[in-house]
C-alpha cells in the first residue's frame, strides 16, 4: 500500500469487503474514546467560565467552535495528511520519529550499523534531483544538540499520552455513570456515582491481562450502537427543538462568541478540545488496521454521528435556558429512552477506555525497545493479532492513579481541564514531528511543511493555551506526570548511551582474544556461551573480566548484540547477522539480533535453537563460498562500508535452507575473507565490518592435474565442515550458558551535581528496581553467568 503514492486504494478482487471489514472492526479499537466525547464536551464547557443565556450566542457559538474543531483537526489533519506519514504501516510518536532518523542522521541509538540501511523495511524514498540537500537536514544533522531536543520532543509526547491512558478512563467512565443524577436525588447521586465509577475501573483494569482479543469481540458492535444512538437523538432533537442549528456552524458564531465573553470565553475553549480526545488514536493504531479502512469509518460514519450529536444537544439547549439540572448530554435525552442510552453510554465508556490502556501499554512497550524507558515484564496476549501487550506493573500502577484522580477531582470540570492538556500536547508533538516528515522524507518544499506548522499548530497552541491557563484547577496533573516520566526515560537512556560509549572505548582488541590459550592456562570447556553486549564489533570489557577471575571459557563461544533498529519490524529472513572471530580453528562467532521497536522478541528456548541453526547455517555458507561452491555474485565491494584488506564481514541468515548445489567454479577471488549474503532471497546487502584478522595469505597455484585438485580440495572441505558442525551440536547438548554484565554505574570525579543525581542515584535506583537483563530474556538461572562491572561516565 504506496500512501505517498497516492495507491491507497487497493483495486484487486475482494479488497472493497476486507476495507469495509476493517473499518468495522476499527470503530471498537480507534474511536471508542472519540466516539464518547459528547457525554462531557458542553458539560466542561459551561462547568464555569460561561453560562447559557436567553440570546443563545454561547451554545451557538460552542457549537461552531466544536464543529470546526472537528473538521480541521480529525479529518483535514489526520485522515487526509497525518495519516499517510505512515512507518510502513505503522502509526504513532515512534513512527514519525523513525521516519525522521532514517532520513536524517539524527538518531541517538547505540551501535548503528550501516548495514541496517540494507533491511527490506528500511525504505527510503529517493529525493528529487537538486544541487542542495535540505537546509533543514543539514541543520539538524550538523547540531547534536537538536538531536537531544528531538528526542526530548518525542519523549514528551510519549509522556503525554500516558498521562491520557490514565485521565481518559476516568473522565469518560465518571461521565457516563453521571447520568444517574437524573433518576435519582442529588443526596443519593453524590455517594453512588463515586463508588460505581471506581468498580467499573477496578473491573476495567483487572480484565486487562486477558488481552483485547478476548474480551474485544464486543467492542465494534458497541461503539456502533453508540453512534447510531446519538445519531438518532440528535436527529430527533434538531427537528423537534430547533430545525434551523445548522446556521449556528457558521465562523460569525465563533467571532461573536469571542466578542462577548472574551477572556472568559478563551478559557472555556479547555473545554471544547475534549470533543478531538482520541483523534490521535487513528494514527497510532493504524498499523492494525489500514489508512483506507480508518479513513472510511471517520468520514463516513464517526464524523457525521458527532456532529449530528453535537447540533442535537444545541438544539435541545437553545430552547431550554433555565433546566433544574446543570447543561449535560442526558438532559437532552427523552426520559423514556434514559436508562437504555446510559447502558449503552457506560459500554462505550469502557470500550473507549479499554482502546487508550491498550494503546498506553504499545508505546510503553516501543520505549522500552528503543533503549527509552526500565526494563518491564511485557506479556504478547495474542499469537493471532501483533502488537496486543500487556504490562502488569504499568496496568496496576495506572488502576491506582485513575482510581485516585476519580476519587481526588470528583468533578468533569478537573477532570477535562487535565485530559485536554495531556490531549492538545500529544497533537502538537504529532504536528511538529509531520511537519519534519513532509521536509525531509516526502521532500517536500519548506513553505508547505510551515503552512501545515502554522495552520494546526496555531489551533491547538490555542486550545493548549486555554489548558494551561487551568493550571490549578486540573492541568497541573499532567504536566506533573509528565514531567516525572519525562526525567526517567531521559535519565534511563542518557545511562544506556553513556553505558556503551564506556564499553566502547574500554573493548578488548580481537589479538587479545586469539592469544588466549594453554600457554596461559586458559582452558576450553565443553558447552556454548554466549555472551551478550552492545557492541557490534570488539570483545567486551566483561568478557575480559570474566576471563581474568575464570582462566576457562567454553569451546564454542559467541558474541550476541541484540539491537533495535529504527524501523517496525524486521523480516524473520534477515534478523540474523552472523560472522566469525578469529580464524575458524577458534570457535567464536558473533551474531547480531537485530528487532524492530514492534516485534515481539523470542522466548529463550526458541531463541537458543534458533541461534544454532543460524550458526549452523552460516557455517555451511562460509565453508561453501570459501571454496566457490556458493555463486557469490550477490558481494558487494567492501569500501562501501568502510572495509579493509584483511576484514571480516558478517552475513545476513535467514529461515531459508542453503543450497549445497556449486554454483560456479572457484576462481583467485572466491577466498577473500569475507562472508556475505548469498542467494537468500529475502537478503540482497551485506553489512558492516566488525572483526579485524591478519591479512590473508596470498593463493598460489601449482601445476598439477586439475580434476584431482578439485576433488581433494572438496573432499578436504567437506570433512572440515562436517568437524566444525558436528562441534556445534556437540556443545549444544553439553548445555548453553549466558553470559551477562552486571553493571553499576558511578559518575567521574567532578562530574556536574545533575549528572550526580541522575546517574549515582536515579539510574541505579531504576536498575536496581525494575527487571534485569536476564528476566527480560527468560534465562533459567541454572544457565547464568553474571560478571560484574563497574562503568564509570
Amino acid at each position: 500500500m504506496d500512501l505517498e503514492n497516492g495507491k491507497c486504494w487497493d483495486t484487486a478482487k475482494g479488497s472493497w469487503k476486507t476495507t469495509l471489514i476493517l473499518a468495522y472492526q476499527s470503530l471498537g479499537v480507534v474511536y471508542g474514546d472519540l466516539s464518547i466525547s459528547p457525554i462531557y464536551v458542553y458539560k466542561s464547557t459551561f462547568a464555569a467560565d460561561i453560562h447559557h443565556s436567553e440570546t443563545n450566542e454561547e451554545i451557538f457559538g460552542v457549537l461552531s467552535f466544536v464543529f470546526w474543531t472537528l473538521t480541521l483537526v480529525p479529518l483535514f489533519k489526520y485522515v487526509f495528511i497525518v495519516l499517510r506519514a505512515d512507518d510502513n504501516g505503522e502509526g504513532g510518536t515512534f513512527a514519525l520519529y523513525s521516519l525522521i532518523c532514517r532520513h536524517a542522521k539524527v538518531s541517538l541509538l547505540p551501535n548503528r550499523q550501516i548495514s541496517d540501511e540494507a533491511l527490506s523495511t528500511y525504505k527510503l524514498e529517493p529525493p528529487p534531483e537538486t544541487k542542495n540537500s535540505s537546509k533543514v537536514k543539514v541543520v539538524l544533522e550538523k547540531h547534536r544538540s537538536l538531536h537531544t531536543a528531538l528526542l526530548i520532543l518525542v519523549l514528551l509526547g510519549t509522556c503525554m499520552v500516558i498521562g491520557d491512558g490514565l485521565l481518559t478512563p476516568a473522565i469518560s467512565v465518571f461521565s457516563a455513570v453521571s447520568g444517574l443524577e437524573l433518576s435519582m436525588s442529588k443526596d443519593h447521586h453524590q455517594y453512588a456515582v463515586i463508588p460505581i465509577t471506581c468498580v467499573i475501573l477496578v473491573c476495567l483494569f483487572a480484565l486487562q491481562h486477558y488481552g483485547t482479543h478476548r474480551i474485544g469481540f464486543a467492542f465494534a458492535p458497541v461503539v456502533l450502537a453508540w453512534l447510531l444512538c446519538i445519531s438518532a437523538l440528535g436527529l430527533y432533537n434538531i427537528f423537534h427543538w430547533n430545525p434551523h442549528i445548522y446556521k449556528a456552524l457558521s465562523p460569525y458564531y465563533m467571532v461573536k462568541f469571542l466578542k462577548k465573553t472574551r477572556q472568559r470565553g478563551w478559557m472555556s475553549l479547555g473545554g471544547i478540545l475534549l470533543c478531538i480526545t482520541g483523534s490521535e488514536a487513528m494514527f497510532a493504531d493504524l498499523g492494525h488496521f489500514s489508512y483506507a479502512a480508518i479513513q472510511i469509518a471517520f468520514t463516513f460514519l464517526v464524523y457525521p454521528a458527532l456532529i449530528l450529536a453535537y447540533m442535537g444537544q444545541a438544539a435541545f439547549l437553545s430552547r431550554h435556558h433555565h433546566t433544574i439540572h446543570q447543561i449535560g448530554f442526558y438532559v437532552s435525552v427523552p426520559e423514556s429512552v434514559r436508562w437504555p442510552v446510559l447502558v449503552i453510554a457506560i459500554l462505550a465508556s469502557v470500550v473507549g477506555s479499554q482502546a487508550i490502556i491498550s494503546g498506553t501499554f504499545s508505546i510503553i512497550n516501543q520505549s522500552q525497545s528503543l533503549g527509552c524507558f526500565p526494563r518491564v515484564k511485557v506479556v504478547h496476549t495474542s499469537d493471532e493479532i501483533h502488537g496486543q501487550v500487556y504490562i502488569p506493573e504499568i496496568n496496576w500502577i495506572l488502576m491506582i492513579l485513575c482510581v485516585a484522580v476519580t476519587i481526588g477531582f470528583r468533578d468533569t470540570k478537573h477532570m477535562g481541564n487535565a485530559s485536554g492538556l495531556a490531549v492538545m500536547a500529544v497533537m502538537l508533538v504529532t504536528t511538529c514531528l509531520t511537519s519534519l516528515v513532509i521536509i525531509l522524507c516526502w521532500h517536500k518544499p519548506p513553505i508547505l511543511a510551515l503552512c501545515f506548522l502554522l495552520l494546526f499548530g496555531s489551533i491547538e497552541l490555542l486550545y493548549f493555551a486555554a489548558s494551561l491557563i487551568k493550571f490549578l484547577e486540573g492541568a497541573w496533573l499532567p504536566i506533573l506526570l509528565s514531567l516525572f516520566l519525562l526525567t526517567v526515560m531521559f535519565v534511563w537512556h542518557y545511562a544506556t548511551i553513556k553505558k556503551y560509549e564506556f564499553d566502547l572505548q574500554n573493548k578488548v582488541s580481537l589479538e587479545w582474544l586469539l592469544a588466549l590459550g594453554p600457554s596461559l592456562g586458559i582452558s576450553r570447556v565443553p558447552g556454548i556461551g554466549l555472551v551478550f553486549t552492545d557492541l557490534t564489533s570488539g570483545i567486551p570489557a566483561n568478557f575480559s573480566r570474566f576471563v581474568t577471575n575464570l582462566p576457562a571459557f567454553h569451546r564454542v563461544l559467541v558474541f550476541v548484540c541484540i539491537k533495535s533498529v529504527p524501523v517496525p519490524f524486521v523480516p524473520p529472513a534477515e534478523r540474523y547477522l552472523v560472522g566469525r572471530v578469529g580464524p575458524a580453528s577458534h570457535r567464536s562467532y558473533r551474531c547480531i539480533v537485530r528487532y524492530g521497536y514492534r516485534d515481539v522478541h523470542q522466548d529463550v528456548d526458541s531463541f537458543e535453537t534458533e541461534l544454532v541453526g543460524m550458526l549452523a547455517d552460516f557455517i555451511r555458507y562460509d565453508w561453501y563460498k570459501a571454496h566457490g561452491v556458493i555463486d557469490a555474485s550477490d558481494e558487494v565491494d567492501g569500501s562501501q562500508s568502510g572495509a579493509s584488506p584483511g576484514e571480516y564481514r558478517l552475513a545476513v541468515i535467514g529461515t531459508v535452507a542453503l543450497s549445497r548445489s556449486p554454483a560456479f567454479e572457484a576462481d583467485d577471488e572466491s577466498l577473500q575473507p569475507a562472508s556475505v549474503s548469498a542467494g537468500f532471497p529475502t537478503a540482497e546487502s551485506v553489512t558492516d565490518v566488525t572483526e579485524r584478522l591478519p591479512p590473508a595469505p596470498k593463493r598460489v597455484r601449482f601445476a598439477v592435474d586439475e580434476e584431482s585438485s578439485e576433488v581433494d580440495s572438496r573432499s578436504e572441505m567437506e570433512i572440515q565442515l562436517q568437524s566444525e558442525l558436528e562441534e556445534l551440536y556437540a556443545a549444544q547438548q553439553a548445555g548453553i550458558a549466558f553470559i551477562l554484565g552486571h553493571s553499576h554505574v558511578r559518575t567521574k570525579q567532578g562530574s556536574s551535581l545533575f549528572k550526580r543525581l541522575a546517574i549515582n542515584f536515579g539510574y541505579n535506583f531504576l536498575g536496581r528496581n525494575c527487571r534485569g537483563t536476564d528476566v527480560s530474556l527468560k534465562v533459567p538461572p541454572a544457565s547464568l553467568l553474571e560478571v560484574g562491572m563497574v562503568y564509570v561516565v
